[in-house]
């Protein structure tokens, strides 16, 4: 079993000369299975939206992220998207793009969202924005199959300032944010309501992506049946 590093990886150590000075207060130590799983680079794919990720959804990764959901530590969100911001500042914007986070439906919000949000505006430049709101409650997924949550997401989401009156050559592309992308109903669902509204949205980022295995999602629930 590996044993965590008595003090900041070169990952880490390169990572918190850009961050704020309350992020450095408690630099962070990143597993050494956990470093060898974050992509160079972070990973892409345009299916079923074009996404850029961290990771896969799968061992170290997924064990920290479902820690952090209720430990949430910016500086450590901060590490693990050090090599997806890379990614995404790599592509030829022909401006800085938007970064928009998928708003909870849930009373007690999954922070990731936010923290990614603030790590890769920090890391990029690029101004996080809140142009998204739920329009309505969901039922949440996890047990809910492919086609359930597709149906569960649709008219979720409302876009709340309009991009139409920009000259598309004036209007930067927006980048949707989540901690997983798994079918993609969730982000396709929120890329609709902005593209409604006049947005271009380029894709969406997140920490992880769950591998092919794990999106072949079946489930006998109806949307009726309670909670997921």
């Amino acid at each position: 079993m590996a044993s965590w590093p008595p003090g900041p990886t070169p990952l880490t150590a390169g990572l918190l000369k850009l961050l704020p000075l309350d992020w450095i207060a408690k630099p962070p130590s990143l597993h050494a299975d956990l470093a060898a799983e974050l992509a160079v680079g972070g990973r892409q794919g345009s299916d079923p939206i074009h996404w850029w990720a961290a990771g896969m959804y799968s061992g170290q990764l997924r064990r920290q992220l479902l820690y952090l959901r209720t430990h949430p530590n910016p500086a450590m969100v901060a590490v693990l998207a050090q090599q997806l911001a890379t990614g995404l500042g790599a592509e030829p914007w022909a401006r800085p793009p938007l970064l928009v986070a998928i708003p909870s439906w849930k009373r007690r919000a999954n922070p990731l969202p936010s923290l990614l949000g603030r790590a890769l505006s920090w890391q990029l430049g690029w101004r996080q924005v809140p142009l998204l709101q739920r329009s309505r409650a969901v039922l949440g997924q996890h047990h809910l199959g492919r086609e359930l949550r597709w149906a569960n997401q649709a008219g979720a989401f409302r876009c709340s300032a309009s991009g139409q009156q920009q000259h598309p050559r004036d209007k930067p592309a927006v980048v949707l944010l989540d901690d997983i992308l798994t079918t993609g109903a969730t982000a396709c669902a929120a890329a609709d309501s902005l593209r409604d509204q006049g947005w271009q949205v380029a894709g969406m980022a997140c920490l992880a992506r769950t591998p092919w295995q794990g999106r072949d999602l079946r489930s006998i629930r109806r949307l009726g049946d309670g909670p997921g």
